[in-house]
């Protein structure tokens, strides 16, 4: 705390005694300093704390008086940050990870130009129009929020195998069906392959597939696949990084919250049966599919 301030309670408690004690929270930027724009001011925090000349890259209560101190040369009192927060407008949160070889003019030119040709294409030849997307879910059991009572933490038993279910699942824009194709073990080509197999069985229309740029989308054994059944499948590609397009995560995300989440599965078999139970559910109500994924908009 600055010795300034010290002084001043010390020479109020002389002459007043507790009287005349600070009672009132700060109500804006601490004293002295220079009047600055919030907006400024946001923007300087908001570059992070690496661009102010600290070593790490996350703001913390006790970093904000040395960098005013350095910024402003004056001192201020460290239990006023909070108020100083509150007042502009901030909040501690937890950061997002964005790619950084995300391109925004390419997503921009697919969303205007290609994705309205696909659009025309699909409902020229009366096609399926499929998005789709790879979800795996752990033998091991995963956790999330349920009721409890306080104090101790709710305990779910474990099979601490390193092993999962992956699904391929795809969604047709138009109508929201849904298609999957479940295996044990990890993404691989020869599984993804499997899945429009899957679905050339099941229907007669020829099929307009969305696929991201992973390595089992691109490889050479996908490629020779894919061309011998250029007649009735065709394959294009999504921009580069773009999950909204993907449709899927919200699907797997609700299907593990309804039926993965807490459960104990000792055997990979009790989780296969879980999960197909739980795409089967999602295959009988293409409304609510086309309502819970985030398809783009024609």
């Amino acid at each position: 705390m600055p010795e300034k301030i010290v002084a001043t309670w010390l020479r109020v408690f002389c002459c007043y005694g507790l009287q005349g004690a600070p009672r009132h929270k700060p109500t804006r930027w601490p004293p002295h300093l220079p009047p600055t724009p919030n907006a400024a001011l946001i923007t300087w925090i908001e570059e992070g704390p690496v661009q102010a000349g600290f070593s790490g890259a996350c703001w913390r209560a006790p970093m904000i008086p040395q960098w005013i101190a350095d910024r402003f040369g004056v001192l201020s009192n460290v239990c006023s940050i909070a108020q100083l927060r509150k007042n502009l407008g901030l909040r501690y949160q937890k950061a997002a990870c964005v790619s950084d070889h995300r391109d925004e003019e390419q997503r921009n030119a697919w969303g205007s130009t290609t994705w309205p040709q696909l659009i025309r294409l699909a409902k020229e030849r009366r096609a399926l129009l499929l998005f789709g997307d790879a979800a795996r879910f752990p033998q091991w059991g995963t956790l999330t929020y349920t009721w409890a009572r306080r104090g101790p933490h709710p305990k779910v038993k474990t099979s601490g195998k390193r092993k999962g279910y992956t699904v391929f699942g795809v969604i047709e824009y138009f109508s929201g069906r849904f298609f999957s194709q479940g295996q044990d073990g990890r993404l691989n080509s020869t599984a993804y392959i499997a899945l429009p197999r899957r679905v050339r069985e099941q229907t007669t229309p020829p099929i307009v597939l969305m696929q991201e740029g992973a390595r089992y989308h691109i490889s050479a054994e996908t490629h020779a696949v894919f061309a011998q059944q250029r007649a009735r499948l065709q394959v294009f590609q999504l921009p580069t990084s773009s999950p909204a397009y993907t449709s899927s995560k919200q699907l797997w995300k609700k299907s593990k919250q309804q039926d993965t989440h807490l459960h104990d599965f000792p055997t990979v078999e009790a989780l296969t049966a879980q999960v197909e139970q739980a795409l089967l559910k999602c295959a009988n109500i293409p409304e609510d599919m086309l309502v819970l994924c985030s398809l783009p908009a024609a």
